[in-house]
């Protein structure tokens, strides 16, 4: 059987999770991207290793016009923000499971998620959609207020602003660093940050918990920390698989970023329609028991989730990444590490390499690496992540 996998850049997701599940599963894996050396770099290890060729693969047709010239499909798979709606087209056109691509669609794009939302009478977040060009002096947002890209990712680009002369100089700022981008202003959400994780088979959906996430400091929303819940209070939940239910989410992975209101009410910050990313995924793993990336593999291949799937509910998690505080050239930093001791499984993965030199983005790109543990309680967690981080060095040299 055969699995196209649609990327853009290496992703530890795909290389330490779906390629090896792929190849657990026995499918051939052929790797579509726009930047296939990268790919082929980071798969070199692997064995087996996918087959990988070049496609623009943001165009949905020629993803088409390839699968068709190449060899027949089995699933079309992407774990890529950038690309569920190519992917959906391309997966729905070979009559394959597919997700709706109206849903990918209302997921990538911010506003139009504000906008349908609204309509169904779910929730309606005061928002307005910034067109390329178009003066922010025309709106008139309550502020303080959120400025970030319509279809941006990570945090990057997203900002709190104070007043209209902030927003004007963010809106500046990030359209000097994206021309052409149509930007979002909507009204600031205050209250703690969650997740939830779900993984649905189009008829089944399953809820794996979440993590509570603890951001940097205004005006940037920087993931600095993520504690595994097993499960929210189900009054929370219910409210975020309605919402996700008028989206159109059903098929595969879904990470969902949500802010609780202290008067218990959800506003959802982002549906993120793909698995859980930055070793998070990977942790869901260890946390649960659950072969988590055959699975979400499984249900694009057309398969149930298992009947009666027990999760385990007796661990917990702390993933930590280590940030740059400046711009500069990465000039010390630790290699992988691994182990297992005293019911705790210990993992780092360095995100940046040794001698690479990077701006500051007060970004999740400013991450240098990320550190996280799985153990009996939450302070066996926090306890590997904190002696690991105080027993190394990240050195950023301006």
């Amino acid at each position: 059987m055969r699995l196209y996998l649609l990327a853009l850049n290496p992703t530890d997701s795909v290389t330490l999770g779906f390629l090896p599940a792929a190849a657990r599963l026995g499918l051939t894996v052929t790797v579509l991207t726009d930047c296939p050396q990268l790919h082929r770099e980071a798969y070199a290890e692997l064995d087996p290793a996918p087959e990988v060729l070049e496609c623009p693969v943001q165009d949905f047709r020629e993803v088409v016009g390839l699968i068709s010239r190449h060899a027949a499909p089995d699933a079309v798979f992407s774990n890529s923000d950038h690309l569920q709606t190519q992917t959906a087209l391309a997966a729905g056109y070979f009559g394959l499971p597919a997700k709706d691509w109206r849903a990918t669609l209302r997921a990538k794009n911010k506003a139009e998620l504000r906008r349908h939302l609204a309509a169904t009478g779910l929730d309606t977040v005061r928002s307005a959609e910034l067109a390329p060009g178009q003066d922010p002096a025309t709106l008139t947002p309550a502020f303080p207020c959120v400025v970030k890209p319509r279809e941006g990712v990570a945090s990057e680009d997203v900002s709190l602003v104070a007043d209209a002369a902030e927003l004007a100089a963010r809106c500046q700022e990030i359209r000097q660093r994206r021309p052409g981008a149509a930007l979002v202003v909507e009204e600031y959400l205050a209250g703690g940050l969650h997740t939830l994780e779900t993984l649905g088979d189009g008829t089944t959906r399953l809820v794996l918990g979440g993590f509570r996430t603890t951001l940097s400091a205004p005006p940037h929303f920087v993931e600095e920390l993520l504690e595994y819940v097993p499960a929210h209070p189900p009054a929370v939940t219910a409210q975020v698989l309605a919402q996700l239910d008028a989206v159109g989410v059903g098929l595969g992975a879904c990470h969902t970023e949500f802010v609780l209101q202290p008067d218990g009410r959800v506003r959802l910050v982002e549906v993120n329609y793909r698995a859980i990313g930055d070793q998070c995924d990977l942790m869901l793993e260890h946390l649960l028991g659950i072969p988590y990336f055959e699975l979400v593999l499984g249900t694009h291949l057309g398969r149930p989730l298992p009947p009666g799937l027990r999760l385990r509910e007796d661990r917990r998690a702390r993933n930590q990444p280590v940030c740059a505080d400046r711009a500069g050239t990465l000039t010390a930093a630790p290699g992988p590490a691994a182990w297992e001791a005293d019911g705790v499984r210990f993992g780092y993965r360095p995100t940046r390499a040794v001698g690479e030199r990077h701006a500051h983005y007060r970004t999740n790109r400013d991450y240098l690496g990320v550190a996280w543990a799985v153990g009996p309680d939450q302070a066996a967690a926090d306890r590997a992540v904190a002696r690991f981080i105080a027993a190394n060095h990240w050195e950023v040299t301006p």
